[in-house]
């Protein structure tokens, strides 16, 4: 729900503006963020949904910082013999990080332990929860094993942890003031994926984005920390995270366009799809033509916005967290440049980003981690 610039300090207004593609460019629209629905009932608009849940994580971290002056890690809580177990579970966590995220596994090593070894719980159990649906095992998951899944986050939230991965989540979710909303609205996510291969509308769209991306960022932002230094206003921070997480799904999006369509899924929005002169038959299809072109400069144009509003929070997070940010921020975005390099082919080409560009973008990352809010 992205706007030309994304609101910082919400209010509680009922109008909000959406970038849409038009002639010559975006145009911004009024949008009322309660739209009535077929049967004349008043339903929450996607962005009022996710913001919602931003306002939540935000207080609860407000009251954290009110509480303890600054955002301090609880001490461990350990029953003898179990801390080793608990290490272990925490290595295990890392090693997972560092084979599948290397980049990002990388950027953690600047953090202090605690909050490093936390972020690699969370990492794992996003990826977990991505594979039920994207790995080897996904023809063979049902809407029941997603129930059976939350179950199970519900239990780790309680201190049941159910294995060893669970283990680390369970104790970070203790030391830290992390919600369980965004783990279960990424889990909606993957329920949205077994139901729904089509998106009407950006609005749609930015749900699931935020469900199966921006909900990585709300996870985060409470382990990573806010500079003490910094002036901006906690849910400003929470906005710039959440922007993050749809920039990075929405390149992502464009990346795979063929890959998916392979796969009988098209996410992208159907009316701008039509406004462009395009069907889902010509992405099955995957004609490069300069429909097709026009139509994409303007989805990587609010991809971009959507970074440029994600950068403005990165420099106010605890100043040992930023390198890890700044890598995905910057490498994610340069996709989006290879996207570009391949005329728009993202049918038949997978854009990515070299080797030596990734080694090249961890000293800027860590460059810009230095500076001050």
């Amino acid at each position: 729900m992205n706007k030309k610039q994304k609101r910082v300090n919400h209010s509680h207004s009922t109008e909000l503006k959406y970038p849409i593609p038009c002639q010559g460019g975006y145009g911004s629209v009024i949008a009322a963020s309660m739209v009535a629905n077929p049967a004349g009932e008043m339903a929450v608009s996607a962005e009022e949904k996710v913001y919602n849940v931003v306002m939540k994580q935000a207080a609860l971290v407000k009251r954290q910082l009110r509480t303890a002056g600054e955002l301090d890690v609880k001490p461990d809580i350990v029953l003898p013999g179990t801390l080793s177990l608990l290490n272990e579970a925490y290595d295990r966590c890392g090693e997972v990080c560092a084979e599948y995220a290397k980049t990002f596994y990388l950027g953690t090593m600047l953090m202090t332990p605690e909050r490093q070894k936390a972020i690699w719980a969370i990492y794992v159990w996003c990826r977990r929860t991505d594979e039920l649906v994207d790995g080897p095992n996904a023809s063979h998951i049902t809407p029941s094993a997603l129930d059976r899944w939350e179950a199970r986050l519900e239990d780790l939230f309680q201190g049941r942890p159910f294995d060893m991965l669970d283990a680390a989540l369970a104790d970070t979710v203790t030391k830290f003031p992390v919600d369980i909303q965004p783990f279960k609205d990424m889990i909606e996510g993957m329920r949205t994926d077994l139901r729904k291969s089509r998106y009407k509308n950006f609005d749609e769209l930015y749900l699931y984005c935020y469900y199966v991306a921006g909900t990585v960022g709300l996870m985060s932002v409470p382990v990573m920390g806010v500079a003490p230094d910094s002036q901006a206003s906690t849910e400003s921070v929470y906005n710039a995270a959440l922007a993050l997480g749809i920039a990075n799904q929405l390149t992502n999006i464009l990346r795979d366009v063929g890959e998916d369509a392979r796969r009988g899924r098209i996410y992208l929005p159907q009316d701008e799809l039509a406004q462009a002169g395009l069907s889902d038959e010509d992405i099955f299809a995957g004609r490069v033509t300069d429909k097709w072109r026009n139509f994409m400069k303007n989805q990587i144009k609010r991809a971009r916005l959507f970074f440029d509003e994600a950068e403005k929070g990165v420099l106010e997070l605890n100043k040992a967290s930023r390198w890890p940010v700044w890598a995905s921020l910057l490498l994610y975005r340069q996709i989006l440049d290879e996207i570009e390099a391949n005329d728009y082919n993202n049918f038949t080409k997978r854009a990515y980003v070299s080797k030596a560009k990734k080694l090249l973008a961890l000293p800027m990352a860590y460059a810009r981690s230095l500076l001050s809010p």
